[in-house]
């Protein structure tokens, strides 16, 4: 007879979307360069827009540009970051979840634990691409890196999502070191995944443990809690 699996010890698990649970670079990039080839500028390689991706698309438009010809002004910028934003969110081609994704954030709410999303991406961005991949109806709560007036690695973003969702004993999942600098900031422990998009060896986030696969959160958050 089999063991039942021990309960998650967190009433509630914050999570990062690009690079945790969905692979967006292509999806990016295709839209980034269509930005910049609307204004004269040469496209990038999906290598190089992965090293960009963190910060929120107001960065990353910038960061575009800079590594195109001349960076933008702040009043360059604008024009530039709404034809992205805009033609991301008409976007009909969808990301990619990873592999165990839907299954394992499905199984933690039917455990009981309330689920959250904290991203640095613009809010009706991510909540058209969850509606699109299924997963709105397991979020409670979402804060995307417009919904407040700071976003990671300032940690009353997270705060906020925890709070909320009620409140109570909290982790984050994230894949870069914005994610582990909020949960830090906001004293919460945190899971880093593998596979994302780090800018830097993952063992130098500085997570409390790091995952190649997302199905083994659970027992990851066992030993977390312990």
């Amino acid at each position: 007879m089999s063991a039942v699996p021990a309960a998650i010890p967190f009433s509630v698990v914050v999570f990062d979307l690009d690079g945790t649970l969905i692979d967006s670079a292509r999806d990016m990039t295709r839209v980034l360069n269509r930005t910049l080839s609307r204004f004269a500028r040469p496209t990038l390689t999906e290598a190089q827009v992965r090293g960009m991706v963190g910060d929120g698309s107001a960065a990353l438009v910038r960061q575009a540009f800079a590594a195109t010809g001349d960076a933008l002004t702040d009043e360059a910028l604008q024009p530039a970051l709404a034809d992205y934003l805009d033609a991301y969110f008409q976007d009909d081609e969808s990301a990619v979840l990873y592999p165990g994704v839907p299954e394992t954030l499905k199984g933690l709410a039917d455990g009981g634990v309330k689920l959250g999303l904290c991203t640095n991406k613009p809010e009706r961005i991510t909540r058209k691409l969850l509606d699109t991949l299924g997963l709105s109806p397991l979020f409670g709560a979402l804060a995307g890196g417009d919904t407040l007036p700071v976003k990671k690695p300032d940690g009353r973003h997270l705060s906020w999502v925890v709070e909320a969702l009620g409140g109570g004993s909290a982790a984050m999942v994230g894949d870069n070191r914005n994610d582990v600098k909020a949960a830090r900031a906001a004293g919460l422990p945190v899971v880093a995944m593998t596979y994302g998009y780090p800018r830097m060896p993952v063992q130098e986030l500085g997570a409390d443990i790091l995952l190649d696969r997302i199905a083994d959160l659970p027992d990851a958050l066992r030993r977390l809690g312990a």
